[in-house]
């Protein structure tokens, strides 16, 4: 009997330790577009402010990010492009969180102030390979693009009828080293997410509109995309990842997104 009654308190004091070890750790995983990532993280604060879960943000490109949800490597992904036809073949969604627009860039010292989209288009072709062809000052023009990966430059050469046909000089992997690139070459042009402009760099107008939260929300700036929340069909989010969902494509955080410098759609 003596026996019995250790083995049965042996087996309460077990679960009562695996019942305290084994508290599902409230976490939210993200990984994509290294472009969403100011608004991404300023939304990932302010969820774990309120709920006291963990969040975390890999900053891998667009292309990754899709990859990571279909995968199963991270809760939601992050991208600065619609989904492909191909891609929600495989069962991905799509659901747009903001808009961003693409400024394009110029160093500081650049007279040109304005371009058409045509005329952007030429440029990055090589069909325009002069400043002074568009107003500016005698000097080669320089290409800056982000990697073929990059949701940046899914928008940018879809906006500007680009796609496989840049001329690029180099070719980087994230805004920052694109603004980096064009504020150290006097000659150089390269577009990035309006919401990561610094002041050393220009950012031009586009057809005389120039890019702003106002000119993306009523449309007049050329250049724009979408920052999509991208999820798998048939797969359940955890329970705190569906919270976070929620949180970030609910109206109570239209503030947030504004003030990261992007426009909300809710």
């Amino acid at each position: 009997m003596k026996k019995l009654v250790c083995m049965i308190l042996a087996m309460v004091m077990a679960l009562s330790l695996a019942a305290c070890g084994g508290k599902e750790e409230k976490s939210v995983s993200t990984d994509g577009s290294t472009s969403m990532q100011k608004v991404i993280n300023a939304l990932g604060e302010a969820f774990m402010e309120e709920t006291g879960a963990n969040f975390t943000y890999n900053a891998t490109g667009s292309g990754t990010g899709i990859k990571a949800v279909n995968d199963g490597t991270c809760d939601i992904g992050l991208s600065s492009r619609y989904l492909k036809d191909s891609e929600k073949a495989e069962g991905l969604k799509e659901t747009v969180l903001a808009i961003d627009g693409i400024a394009i860039i110029v160093h500081t010292e650049n007279t040109v102030a304005d371009l058409t989209v045509e005329q952007i288009s030429a440029i990055f072709k090589g069909e325009i390979t002069n400043w002074n062809d568009v107003g500016g000052k005698d000097g080669e023009i320089v290409c800056i693009g982000r990697e073929e990966s990059s949701g940046t430059r899914d928008g940018f050469e879809s906006i500007t009828d680009t796609e496989d046909a840049c001329a690029y000089r180099q070719e980087l992997t994230s805004n920052g080293a694109v603004l980096t690139a064009v504020a150290e070459n006097p000659n150089a042009i390269g577009y990035v997410s309006l919401s990561s402009v610094k002041d050393t760099v220009k950012a031009i107008s586009v057809g005389s509109v120039a890019p702003s939260e106002e000119s993306i929300k009523d449309g007049s700036y050329a250049i724009q995309r979408p920052f999509v929340l991208v999820t798998k069909e048939g797969v359940e989010l955890s329970k705190t990842a569906q919270e976070f969902f929620d949180f970030i494509t609910s109206s109570a955080v239209n503030e947030i997104i504004s003030a990261a410098g992007v426009v909300p759609v809710n």
